[in-house]
């Protein structure tokens, strides 16, 4: 039997009434922890749940990687690259590639009434994965990809606001190719209407017809803007990008432009470098938390050593070594810390939940691309989050618990 063990389980399941300060003391300590790791928890699920919302609407406008003329620019008047590409069957085959389809961009203006708004048109064909607009649909049908060209636009709500149209409502568009004096109009319908949060997108970006731009910029229809590249995992968006790049540079054909792989980081470096400065706010937080929650048992734990001197001096008359007193104290810390974190679990994912099934907390989406608080509640995140707490709460009570060995058995005993 581990009689250290043993000892700590008592004394931490003790009801006595006769040590009602250190109790205080040591609820406030326990208290402390559960606090800690209820802002430890709403952290983490907060900022990685913030990060992820963001990346997947800046991904939805963007996708993960561009495969275009190298001659295009970072504008939306690209150069156009041929649609029968020997690369695209090896690229759609690859590991961790979730997704290919070809798109066409063309900037133009949308007049409507008296109001008009610069836009960037984005053609897309009958390959084009409607998941990310059809989960942010307000209102509309998918543009059908049958062999008539359709009118139909897809606009966002804050376009619609904007123009001040609504579905079914027509509007003229205005386009200036190069070394033409005279724009080009054409009418479309709204045929869907969009909201993402991402503002910035939002205003930017209409969906129409793959074939209306390909007319506009007087291609063929074997010539597109490009290739859109979605993958499974974020995180290997720069690996892939270069796998990706590699096989290009091999499939490409003598007679065809040249062309270069652009990743979303590459692209947007201004979004995505501000989502990763949370991570250091949230390395802060958790810091701070865990130090806090380490003093606050160290507080404690002084007050029972003080508290229990007489145990801790039978203890030694009766031939006990002072590392086996401070394991009884090691655990019966372990004991009050596992408390306490588990408090602050039960609390911290009540209110993710509540805030992620209810949306309880709203925010400004021009301010902070969504309209609530996002969450993201992982199970690693919090198995991490604990044993490292426990851990780190752990070796810094290791310290204090070295004053056992300055407690005489003779004085307390005497004492008594």
């Amino acid at each position: 039997m581990n009689t250290e063990l043993f000892i700590a389980r008592r004394l931490f399941l003790s009801n006595d009434s006769g040590q009602n300060l250190s109790k205080r003391i040591v609820r406030l300590a326990v208290a402390g922890i559960s606090l800690g790791m209820v802002v430890m928890i709403l952290s983490v699920a907060i900022v990685t749940g913030f990060q992820r919302e963001v990346e997947s609407k800046v991904n939805g406008f963007a996708a993960h990687l561009q495969i275009v003329n190298y001659d295009s620019n970072q504008s939306y008047q690209t150069v156009p690259v041929f649609k029968n590409q020997a690369f695209i069957p090896d690229v759609v085959a690859m590991n961790g590639i979730a997704h290919v389809q070809q798109f066409a961009t063309k900037p133009g203006i949308v007049k409507a009434g008296d109001e008009i708004q610069g836009v960037v048109l984005k053609g897309v064909g009958d390959d084009f994965d409607w998941s990310f607009f059809a989960k942010n649909r307000l209102e509309g049908n998918l543009i059908p990809s049958d062999s008539s060209r359709t009118d139909l636009a897809w606009i966002s709500s804050q376009n619609s606001n904007l123009l001040k149209l609504k579905m079914g409502d027509q509007f003229l568009m205005y386009f200036l190719n190069q070394n033409e004096k005279v724009p080009r109009i054409r009418k479309f319908t709204v045929g869907g209407i969009f909201r993402s949060g991402l503002e910035e997108f939002d205003r930017m970006f209409v969906l129409v017809d793959l074939r209306h731009v390909q007319r506009l910029n007087n291609w063929t229809e074997d010539q597109v803007s490009g290739f859109e590249v979605f993958v499974d995992d974020l995180d290997q968006v720069e690996e892939l990008s270069q796998e990706v790049r590699y096989l290009v540079l091999d499939k490409m054909d003598a007679d065809q432009p040249m062309l270069r792989v652009v990743n979303v980081k590459e692209k947007f470096p201004y979004i995505f470098d501000w989502l990763n400065l949370l991570d250091m706010n949230v390395w802060i937080i958790l810091l701070l938390m865990v130090l806090v929650a380490g003093f606050n048992m160290i507080s404690g734990l002084l007050i029972i050593i003080l508290e229990r001197t007489q145990m801790i001096g039978i203890l030694k008359s009766m031939g006990a070594a002072n590392v086996n007193i401070r394991k009884i104290f090691l655990y019966l810390s372990a004991f009050l810390v596992g408390k306490g974190l588990l408090w602050g679990n039960v609390i911290g994912i009540v209110f993710c939940l509540l805030q992620h099934y209810f949306k309880i907390i709203h925010l400004d989406p021009t301010s902070y691309y969504v309209d609530t608080v996002p969450i993201n509640l992982m199970v690693s995140h919090l198995l991490l989050l604990n044993v490292g707490a426990l851990l780190i709460t752990i070796i810094m009570l290791l310290g204090p618990s070295y004053l056992v060995g300055r407690i005489s058995p003779e004085k307390t005993i005497r004492f008594d």
